[in-house]
């Protein structure tokens, strides 16, 4: 038996990112609303979807009922790098419908609309701000419902692509016929966080094809609108602590002593976590990682979330900055989701070819982190790990541990169990001096060293010393406190 099923065909759209949201972007000739509050860039989604689709043989007309000019709004549009302005009266037509608006006549708007759309004959249509045609008519929800009806209609035998632009809240899409009528529905949100503007976009609706439904990031540049889809995330597709190959070879740490405690390295990818009160020493750790990494010709990535390019970049780390072997992601003053900082990780370690990637820390990063991620801090954490570990690269994650001596942690939010590794950095008491000591938690399936060490930072980086159980005395005066250090208290002579 033939299968008669029609084909529609996908357009698309012309914005990273949003063809996937779509599920392979947009079916030609489907009627679509593009809703949210002011100023979240629906004028300009909707221009850098058309100058895209724009042609000789693909035109495309653009309503505005805004009570600005025309002219004003293109000369905002016209700084974007996909504005066009060849295409402007040769495939894209725009046409003001405030003096037909004035009237406050559905009939005369309708009219107007169909008249300019068989004159042009476009492949795209585009009425911009829908919901100011609705509320410029009478209050009478009959005669909306009736607007709304014809239009669909009209769309219908017009053969385009069409969309209808709006301010709309949740609570008035729930009743909107508008809603019902649309064949696809974007949403777009905008949300003050510190001092900065997080901007999401949703498919609700899109008939005839599988779309995704979650809220994504997406951030407004010099090209426009960029969003950034959890695809990439999906790649991993299991655990990351799951086998890869290259999982059997080590990763030399840089500093002399440590790869032996860790049974003869670090295995690639794994996830290593390098906790310690504030100056134990994780970032030096962290340098030494990437500094080894740079000379074994093992390019790395560190993504800076809790101190400034400026604070964080001794000379070492700089050098290598400077040289491009080590790639620096400045995420400190950015509020970024989980999907932002994953997508500019991957983009940098691609380019880079990177092996070794630093989180500096986990700490800043939970802060950098949009409100509705800090509830959902470790699924977000695992996810972004499984990724990253599941790519092959091999990551080395700090986060401050206020050190209680007599409580014994190994991370923060309880994220230990994200770390194929675990490095604990601790201070102790020894002849009432503060020492740095440093020791190996966990190494997931491989034998480790169980030994507490002393280590100095020096201007050669991190040494390690003696094992700790070689000292003893009385280091604070409480027993209890002592012992829970590993120390016990010298027995006193006849």
């Amino acid at each position: 038996m033939m299968n008669d099923n029609v084909l529609i065909r996908q357009l698309p759209t012309g914005v990273p990112g949003l063809d996937a949201l779509l599920g392979g972007g947009l079916p030609e000739f489907s009627f679509n609303l593009i809703a949210g509050a002011p100023g979240g860039g629906k004028t300009t989604l909707a221009h850098q979807i058309m100058f895209s689709q724009a042609g000789p043989d693909h035109r495309a007309i653009f309503f505005t009922v805004l009570g600005e000019p025309t002219l004003k709004m293109l000369r905002y549009q016209q700084q974007f790098s996909f504005f066009d302005a060849s295409k402007v009266n040769a495939s894209i037509r725009y046409v003001n419908l405030s003096q037909d608006l004035q009237q406050g006549n559905f009939d005369q708007v309708l009219t107007r609309i169909v008249d300019e759309v068989q004159a042009y004959s476009p492949s795209l249509v585009f009425v911009d701000s829908f919901r100011s045609v609705m509320q410029s008519g009478p209050h009478d929800q009959f005669a909306m419902q009736r607007f709304l009806q014809q239009l669909g209609m009209a769309m219908t035998s017009w053969q385009a692509t069409t969309f209808l632009i709006g301010e709309y809240t949740p609570s008035e899409a729930a009743s909107n016929p508008i809603f019902t009528v649309a064949d696809g529905i974007i949403w777009m949100t905008q949300n003050l966080y510190l001092d900065t503007m997080v901007r999401k976009i949703q498919v609700l609706k899109m008939r005839g094809q599988s779309q995704r439904t979650e809220q994504y990031t997406f951030r407004i540049q010099e090209n426009g609108l960029e969003i950034f889809p959890r695809a990439i995330a999906e790649l991993s597709g299991q655990s990351h602590s799951t086998a890869v190959p290259g999982r059997e070879k080590r990763m030399a740490m840089g500093v002399p002593g440590l790869d032996a405690m860790l049974g003869g390295g670090l295995p690639t990818g794994y996830a290593l976590l390098v906790v310690g009160p504030s100056g134990a020493g994780k970032t030096i750790l962290a340098t030494e990682f990437l500094a080894e990494g740079v000379r074994l010709g093992e390019p790395g990535v560190i993504a800076a979330f809790e101190k400034s390019p400026s604070q964080l970049l001794n000379k070492t780390l700089y050098n290598m900055v400077q040289s491009g072997q080590v790639g620096m992601i400045d995420a400190r003053s950015l509020s970024l989701s989980i999907d932002e900082t994953l997508h500019n990780l991957i983009t940098r370690i691609q380019h880079l070819q990177a092996k070794r990637v630093v989180i500096d820390s986990l700490s800043g990063f939970v802060l950098v982190l949009a409100p509705e991620f800090h509830e959902e801090f470790r699924s977000a954490l695992y996810r972004m790990i499984a990724v990253l570990t599941g790519m092959g690269v091999t990551v080395l994650m700090t986060s401050e541990l206020e050190d209680r001596y007599t409580d014994l942690r190994f991370s923060p939010f309880g994220s230990a169990f994200l770390a194929d590794a675990i490095i604990v950095q601790r201070y102790v008491v020894i002849a009432g001096r503060f020492e740095r000591v440093l020791s190996v938690v966990k190494v997931r399936g491989s034998a480790h060293s169980k030994d507490i060490r002393l280590f100095e930072i020096t201007d050669k980086g991190i040494v390690l010393g003696a094992q700790l159980s070689e000292y003893s005395g009385v280091l604070s005066g409480n027993p209890k406190l002592d012992a829970g250090l590993g120390f016990a208290e010298e027995e006193s002579g006849p």
